[in-house]
């Protein structure tokens, strides 16, 4: 096995962009949505939609996300032993609006199921991933979520939700 040296970092220069000028920038790359669950100590269901999820290793079956230091349930998160991905599909737009929505009453009518460590596997998902919340980084304003991934499924033929430029889109073939 050979053994890559790495040099030591660098301070980065300061920006030459505005806060706003970086959030246009990055609407241009075309993610997935994603719901997050997990369960409350005191066995309520948390969620919210995100698209900073990504895919980090096949041996073994490591996935991330990330959430705002300033999240309300950066607690539940960050000390519960599981957490679901749920990757919604075209027809969830109204759910991920929903669950994007600070203080909105999030859960009245959702269907799910419980899955590992008792995390919310919602109904009509494109794809699930259940995790056992392997570790966290914290990186400037938010939290590097690791998930050890334990069970995921997908349903086949599944239009995803994909969001970009503020808007939400499904999937067309080129």
């Amino acid at each position: 096995m050979q053994t890559v040296l790495m040099s030591p970092p660098r301070k980065a220069q300061p920006p030459t962009f505005s806060a706003t000028e970086f959030r246009r920038a990055l609407g241009m790359f075309a993610t997935g949505v994603t719901i997050v669950t997990a369960m409350t100590p005191d066995g309520k269901p948390i969620g919210l939609t995100a698209s900073s999820f990504n895919s980090v290793s096949l041996e073994p079956p490591l996935v991330l996300w990330s959430l705002s230091r300033a999240a309300a349930s950066l607690p539940a998160f960050s000390t519960g032993s599981h957490y679901a991905i749920n990757i919604l599909a075209a027809d969830q737009k109204l759910l991920a609006e929903r669950f994007a929505v600070k203080g909105a009453e999030r859960w009245n009518g959702v269907a799910f199921t419980r899955g590992c460590g008792d995390a919310p596997l919602l109904a009509g998902s494109a794809a699930t991933f259940e995790c056992f919340n392997r570790s966290r980084y914290e990186e400037g304003d938010h939290v590097i979520f690791v998930g050890e991934v334990e069970r995921c499924t997908w349903r086949a033929g599944a239009a995803p939700l994909l969001f970009h430029g503020g808007r939400f889109y499904t999937e067309l073939p080129l």
